[in-house]
């Protein structure tokens, strides 16, 4: 596994240390507080399709699942706890992500989106993307009904059970999506750790339900 738990209690992507100016981190319900608060943007989160551009902690008033930047020295973050986050990197052109993902957000083709909005705003080529989902539900344990499964067919084309009770691999369905927008598989790396099986590491909304806490993830530039 191509991640690294630090003292914090934060993973870390073992493959994005080389990029000197870049700061990264995946949260677990041992690293509460691990993102500074001051420069740092993030959202009401909708399980929507909504890319905000953070250029300043103002971000956090927005609506929307996914941030991007090109600015120095500011985190943007997101929460989960279950579903999965998934940080980007723009080596050229130095322009981060952090998206908030569950099965609403691949429904809707969130981290694609992302992959563009990046181009559009900053001029990142997906090719050039790397990307990083971090902890969440497995398919070991995201059982859903076919009113959900059904939602996965253009993901899954060749699945004959998602008309019935199955489980759905979020995980794949992102590398999947990531591909079809430009992103290299080789370039995505994935932490392949279930946020439901291990209550002593993350939070979980389907194991602990209102109970549950939330982890934070982040990325910025450094100054």
């Amino acid at each position: 596994m191509p991640f690294r738990l630090d003292d914090r209690g934060v993973y870390r992507c073992e493959e994005w240390e080389p990029i000197g100016w870049l700061e990264h981190g995946f949260g677990t319900r041992l690293s509460e507080g691990w993102l500074p608060e001051g420069e740092s943007a993030d959202l009401k989160q909708i399980h929507s399709d909504l890319i905000v551009r953070a250029d300043g902690p103002a971000s956090r008033f927005c609506e929307g699942d996914a941030l991007i930047t090109d600015r120095q020295g500011l985190w943007v973050r997101i929460r989960t706890a279950d579903c999965l986050p998934v940080l980007f990197v723009d080596e050229r052109r130095r322009a981060v992500a952090a998206v908030h993902c569950g099965w609403r957000g691949v429904r809707l083709g969130l981290a694609a989106a992302t992959v563009r909005r990046m181009g559009e705003e900053f001029g990142s080529a997906a090719g050039d993307l790397l990307a990083a989902i971090g902890p969440g539900i497995g398919e070991c344990c995201f059982e859903v009904g076919p009113e959900v499964a059904m939602e996965s067919r253009a993901v899954f084309p060749e699945r004959a059970d998602l008309d019935r009770k199955t489980t759905l691999d979020l995980e794949e369905a992102l590398l999947r999506q990531l591909e079809q927008a430009g992103v290299a598989r080789a370039g995505v790396s994935r932490a392949g750790l279930c946020t439901r099986c291990d209550a002593g590491l993350f939070h979980s909304f389907r194991r602990d339900r209102e109970l549950a806490g939330r982890m934070e993830s982040g990325i910025r530039v450094r100054r």
